[in-house]
């Protein structure tokens, strides 16, 4: 296995080889890679590569899977999302709201499976939206290092900067700020929660670009079927939440959304025992569970004759 580094934060994966290697696992079955683009370009296009999982935006998987092209290298990959955050009328909204928090503005919002837009019923839009404005609001943001922090600092100064223009496009296309908004001054690539209503602004780039971070961009709508309707209206299919008590509706929410991953009443609950990937822009192939299992092996049909009688003659009529 050779396990190539982020650029932009090798030290974690170094600290992992560390650890490698007090657990006694012979030396060369894991190795660790850094480098920029091009080690990456190196290790994708070898020929003795058989499998690459990747993990990142799909502008770098189309690159990987060019790379791969000569020796046909089997991928999976675990790429972006924009995953829909579905509130009906009928919801514990305290229940939903804390998980909406926990959804979007955990790690910074620097996940691939962030609730990153809510669809919130008309009927509950405001209450909804007044209790998730006070949690947001009363988040402690600091250093990850201290252990009152709530939300820290993203990882580059490049995805502050990507997050603010985004902003600064969706609002100039009709979407309101509801708290946050704003990048705050000083050291850090600091940014804090955001919440934006997008409901009179259906084309915002909020509600289709992936910020990866703690913007939570917020429509509204009539009934179920204009749901699923929004839900789907994303070129990525990684992850879903829906929030309801009616178990018969949660069902036909599942059968309809096109997601890898719906999860009814609760969000970003895990398992290394259950599929974990997507679909569209968010990739193919699994991490997780027996799907992934199958992704880093080869099936093989073997046949075995059992009988100890020759074989007969093919071209003897019978």
């Amino acid at each position: 296995m050779v396990l190539k580094a982020s650029e932009d934060g090798p030290a974690p994966l170094l600290e992992f080889a560390r650890l490698v290697h007090e657990a006694g696992f012979p030396p060369g079955v894991v190795n660790i890679l850094t480098g920029g683009p091009e080690a990456g370009q190196a290790l994708t296009s070898h020929p003795r590569v058989a499998h690459i999982a990747f993990t990142g935006g799909p502008e770098t998987a189309r690159h990987i899977l060019r790379a791969s092209a000569e020796n046909l290298a089997s991928t999976s990959l675990e790429l972006g999302g924009k995953s829909p955050f579905i509130v009906f009328d009928d919801a514990d909204l305290d229940s939903a709201a804390n998980a909406q928090v926990a959804g979007i503005f955990a790690a910074t919002g620097q996940s691939c499976v962030a609730g990153s837009r809510l669809l919130v019923q008309q009927g509950v839009k405001d209450t909804f939206l007044a209790r998730l404005k006070a949690k947001a609001e009363a988040i402690a943001i600091g250093a990850p290092d201290r252990m009152e922090t709530e939300v820290g600092p993203l990882c580059t100064a490049r995805q502050r900067d990507r997050i603010s223009r985004l902003i600064d496009r969706s609002v100039a296309a009709g979407a309101k700020v509801v708290t946050g908004g704003q990048a705050p001054d000083g050291a850090g690539f600091y940014f804090p929660p955001t919440i934006l209503d997008c409901s009179d602004a259906p084309g915002a780039p909020a509600l289709h670009e992936e910020f990866f971070g703690p913007v939570l961009s917020v429509r509204s709508f009539a009934d179920e079927a204009e749901a699923l309707e929004l839900a789907n209206d994303t070129a990525y299919g990684l992850a879903s939440g829906v929030f309801t008590n009616s178990l018969t509706r949660a069902h036909r929410m599942i059968r309809g959304i096109r997601a890898g991953i719906v999860w009814v009443n609760t969000y970003r609950a895990v398992s290394p025992i259950a599929p974990f990937g997507g679909h569209g822009l968010s990739g193919h192939g699994r991490e997780g569970g027996m799907a992934a299992a199958l992704d880093y092996t080869t099936v093989k049909t073997v046949w075995l004759r059992t009988s100890d009688a020759p074989i007969p003659d093919p071209f003897v009529m019978r």
